[in-house]
């Protein structure tokens, strides 16, 4: 028998070949000996499930390879903490990053197998939520694009968010069963287990010469197991690892009193463990709800950490090199409580003093910031904070002490900025700041828009900023244009290569040179082609999914974001009732034909934008019935938004919607993708707006409504929306219409309190800006009654979109905060 290690070459097996059959073959033999099923008899998840297996392969080969590279080189690695990654489908996206496409498609025809039939088949993991989430799996992928060894680590729930339908124009939340029948991408990592405490109590020891040492006795404990999934760069140049956290009883099942006839009771454990990981964003509005999250983000953040300090340690590196060797990025303030677990790994697991400890943690670790609304910034009542994590609440009154007193020596804070930069909120019931926290526990602080960064500055961290004035600096977001445009839109990707070349491909900034093609009514005419052919597939989706059948000759209007009153659903649906009024009362005019389309999910217990998906729905059964419309204006609000939902409606949008309230949205990237794909934006100056305006130019972008100024002035000097709506008779009609249940007759006052709402405080100023939007949509109109003018500034948004790569943005974290 050859001892281990006794024979290199038999421990390294060979590189597999990638020929077409000789993939056919390898996907037979995880057909009939990893899925024990014969071809003839196989189902298409069967075949789905041999497929991937057979493209895992490949990646697992890169993945060793990549990995010991890392371990070899001990250079510094990048952890990306975040409590959402929407990666969506992964098998379209491997093979297309391996450059296996044409070979996995050729090897599925011969097996009488198609590729694009089993690729929909996948689910999308349940993972994330919508933004946040997604720009985290477009980081991971440019990661191990650009060449940065990183792991993201994160929850593996099993039902993610939910899974939304609609019951007469209301949400309704389902369970998401995306792991029902396994996942053939994650590998579970019993070696990658780690206890998680809660609760209990904190005992001290040691002698008057000698130092104090602190020691928490956890009354609950938890077990975390690591699922890792590859993720592959482009051209599988290296491939890196999201590592995701299962729950699991340290007793699963209490025997004596399972014996003793109290079966629901010998399985508390089991199930308390197992909600940890269950659900995406449990409601917090009761007290178990606030619970249940701050054990989610501790559970995760406390996993993370040891096994960041464990590989840390395990290559022979010292506690005192980990600013070195290591990155942490918080995304967001969810992993926020990451900040005070490290200071007690350090302190009470590895001995170092609060000084020493201190100095390693803020320098290590970095904070994104992704929203300027206070309640975003994610806050907990002390009495919870200090119950669940007792040693965490003592090391936060230290780290208190410490950035205060030096605020008071240093900087001669007066108690008004003392009070705005303290960890603890003393308005009202006491809470721990999580975006503080993770402020002064960081190194940088970063926001993802040049006018969202600049707006931290000057709101919701102004006196930290005062404090540290060199920690706050930008970095735009960006998309992946992997997913966003190869793999998502082959068509205008092959047309793209044809014009231009390949070298796009490997550097998105080269698709500058398509600006010229932009006056060439040839190449248009191929763009419009291949525009309306995507447009046709939207439809078949609508009409397959909804019975709705609409017109892929008419402007298709989306607007696909998370449903939040900011991001204004509100006015686009305000503005499609406006719109209907006048196409009935003017039937001789002649109207663009426009389809609306939305989708996005509301949270469960966000009463407001639950109405506003009713209001969606319910004016699109009012308007979509009424033949005096003659099909001129359609309505659909699509169910369930997902990553391969939006794979299928950004490269059929005419009209990309990004209409939030300016000043709120940090940056978005939803924008971008459209954008990428041949889309127009009508937009405020808002997020990353400015920043596409200022790269697509004001000829190739709608703009229109407040700025951020603006909005803050109306605010601070109480603007009047009442008459503001009198003197808009276009906007008086179409709320007059709600009011009187127009669109609810079966409720007259199901819409009362948005539209009371809207004519008492507007705070996001929807009727202000109404006005301005509806003008802007008449200008979309002229625009779209030439098809010159009309595809040669959509042209040239494909073309002068390439700065908005995931990979510019990522390469400037690496220069600028990480050091990698």
């Amino acid at each position: 028998m050859t001892k281990p290690n006794g024979n290199a070459d038999l421990l390294q097996p060979k590189p597999r070949i990638s020929s077409p059959d000789v993939l056919a073959a390898e996907i037979i033999e995880h057909l009939t000996y990893g899925i024990g099923k014969d071809a003839k008899v196989a189902t298409p998840h069967d075949w789905l499930t041999a497929t991937i297996l057979a493209i895992r392969g490949r990646i697992i080969d890169k993945w060793m390879e990549s990995t010991r590279e890392a371990y070899r080189t001990n250079g510094k690695r990048v952890y990306y903490l975040s409590l959402e990654f929407l990666i969506g489908r992964l098998m379209r996206d491997a093979v297309s990053n391996l450059g296996l496409m044409d070979e996995v498609r050729q090897a599925l025809v011969s097996l009488g197998v198609d590729l694009d039939v089993i690729a929909e088949l996948e689910p999308d993991a349940a993972l994330g939520n919508g933004g946040l989430g997604r720009l985290a799996a477009c980081f991971m992928e440019s990661m191990a694009t650009v060449g940065i060894p990183a792991y993201g680590y994160g929850i593996r729930y099993v039902h993610g968010l939910f899974r939304q339908q609609m019951a007469d124009g209301w949400q309704v939340e389902l369970p998401e069963t995306w792991l029902a029948h396994g996942n053939p991408w994650e590998f579970e990592r019993r070696e990658s287990s780690y206890e998680i405490g809660f609760g209990g109590a904190v005992e001290t020891n040691g002698g008057l010469d000698e130092p104090r040492r602190y020691i928490w006795k956890p009354a609950e404990r938890v077990i975390a197991t690591g699922y890792d999934t590859p993720v592959v760069g482009w051209r599988g140049a290296r491939v890196n690892t999201l590592r995701l956290w299962s729950a699991q009883p340290i007793d699963p099942i209490l025997l004596a009193a399972f014996n003793a006839g109290d079966h629901i009771g010998a399985l508390r454990e089991s199930n308390k463990a197992e909600t940890l990981t269950r659900v995406l964003y449990p409601a917090d509005a009761t007290p178990a709800g606030q619970e249940l999250r701050l054990r989610q983000e501790y559970f995760f953040c406390s996993a993370s950490l040891q096994d960041i300090l464990r590989r840390h340690l395990q290559q022979g590196n010292s506690l005192a090199s980990l600013p070195d060797k290591v990155a942490i990025q918080l995304n967001d303030t969810h992993p926020a409580v990451s900040v005070v677990e490290l200071m007690r790994l350090l302190c009470d697991m590895h001995g170092l003093d609060f000084d020493q400890a201190w100095d390693i943690t803020w320098r290590t670790f970095s904070y994104t910031n992704h929203t300027l609304l206070p309640e975003a910034l994610e806050s907990w009542p002390v009495p919870l904070f200090e119950r669940l994590l007792p040693r965490h609440m003592q090391l936060v009154y230290e780290i208190n002490a410490k950035v205060l007193l030096d605020a008071r020596r240093s900087r001669h804070f007066g108690d008004q900025e003392i009070a705005h930069i303290s960890l603890i909120e003393e308005s009202g019931s006491r809470r721990v700041r999580m975006g503080n926290l993770a402020f002064m526990g960081s190194h940088s602080v970063n926001g993802v828009s040049a006018l969202h960064t600049e707006l931290m500055k000057q709101t919701v961290f102004a006196d930290l900023h005062k404090l540290y004035p060199d920690r706050i600096n930008n970095k735009t977001n960006g998309i992946t244009p992997r997913r966003w445009l190869m793999q998502c839109n082959p068509g205008l990707t092959g047309l793209v290569t044809e014009a231009i070349g390949p070298d796009f491909k490997d550097d998105v900034e080269k698709l500058r040179p398509l600006d010229a093609f932009a006056d060439d009514p040839a190449f248009r005419e191929k763009f419009a082609a291949i525009k309306r052919a995507n447009k046709e597939r939207l439809s078949n989706l609508v009409l397959s999914r909804m019975g709705v059948r609409i017109d892929p000759s008419a402007l298709f209007d989306i607007q696909i974001k998370r449903i939040h009153e900011y991001k204004r659903q509100l006015l686009n649906i305000i503005e499609a009732i406006s719109l209907y009024d006048q196409i009935r009362s003017h039937p001789e005019r002649d109207w663009v034909p426009r389809v609306k389309l939305l989708a996005g999910k509301a949270a469960p217990s966000y009463h407001n934008a639950k109405l506003i998906i009713k209001l969606a729905n319910d004016v699109a059964r009012v308007i979509n019935n009424d033949p005096s419309v003659r099909g001129l204006l359609k309505v659909v609000f699509i169910p369930n938004y997902n990553v391969s939902l939006a794979e299928i409606m950004v490269p059929a949008a005419d009209l990309s919607e990004q209409i939030s309230t300016a000043g709120m949205e940090a940056s978005g990237t939803g924008n971008m993708k459209f954008a990428l794909n041949g889309a127009l934006t009508i937009g405020t100056l808002d997020g990353a707006n400015v920043e596409m305006l200022e790269h697509v130019g004001e000829e190739n972008i709608v703009i229109f409504g407040m700025t951020a100024d603006e909005v803050a002035a109306a605010r601070s000097d109480g603007h009047n929306p009442r008459a503001i709506i009198e003197s808009s008779p276009e906007l008086a009609q179409a709320l007059s219409a709600i009011s009187a249940g127009v669109f609810s007759p079966d409720d007259r006052d199901r819409f009362s309190g948005l539209v009371d709402g809207l004519y008492q405080h507007d705070w996001f100023m929807v009727a202000a800006d109404f006005d301005a939007y509806a003008r802007a949509q008449r200008q979309v109109d002229a625009i779209w009654t030439d098809p010159s003018a009309w595809y040669a500034k959509t042209i040239r948004n494909t073309a002068r979109m390439g700065w908005f790569s995931s990979d510019r943005t990522i390469r400037q974290y690496a220069a600028d905060i990480w050091r990698a």
